[in-house]
């Protein structure tokens, strides 16, 4: 048995929870569905500051785009998800729909295994201020964080689907200055 891959589909931004909400009743009536066949819409949990207050928030990982997770795209399936509103194309493009490649498979699979909704990291910065991830979905991705902002608690990091490049907001908590002071003890 073939394992199941992941494709990736356009659609208008925002529109993403109706999208999937209605391609699912239309996959379902096909019998595309549960294992065989399921769509993924990866988000992030962000604090926001407005007016001096902080808020949670839930903003998605790749704004207009969802993963479909299946063996292949059948012809049916296609003209299924085709002619559900807010569509917008098959990456990377409709005539050739290909399933994501080992890196942007791996980068996937790295956020979908801390769930749908990936909580915020817990970080702490060493002696040169450089960003050290202690758990949650940055870890391992800090070669590819590209900018750090310590007020906001936001690391910039570039992710790679396809041959487009993503610059994404990715939310940390930094951790006690107390632990900070115990792990540089315990490397000395």
């Amino acid at each position: 048995m073939k394992k199941p891959t992941f494709f990736v589909i356009q659609v208008m931004t925002g529109e993403e929870p109706r999208f999937i909400r209605r391609a699912e009743q239309r996959l379902l009536l096909r019998g595309f569905s549960g294992e065989s066949c399921r769509l993924w819409w990866p988000r992030r949990k962000l604090t926001i500051r407005r007016r001096g207050r902080r808020k949670p928030t839930l903003a998605p990982l790749f704004p207009g785009y969802l993963f479909i997770q299946t063996d292949e795209v059948a012809p049916e399936m296609y003209h299924d998800l085709k002619r559900t509103e807010g569509f917008v194309r098959f990456l990377p493009d409709n005539r050739n729909i290909e399933p994501l490649g080992a890196e942007g498979l791996e980068l996937i699979r790295h956020f979908l295994s801390f769930g749908e909704v990936v909580e915020q990291s817990r970080v702490t910065f060493d002696v040169n201020n450089r960003i050290v991830v202690r758990e949650g979905p940055l870890s391992g991705m800090e070669g590819r964080i590209v900018k750090v902002d310590r007020r906001k608690g936001r690391a910039k990091v570039r992710l790679d689907l396809y041959s487009d490049s993503f610059l994404v907001d990715l939310g940390f908590e930094t951790i006690d200055q107390d632990v900070k002071k115990n792990a540089l003890m315990e490397q000395q």
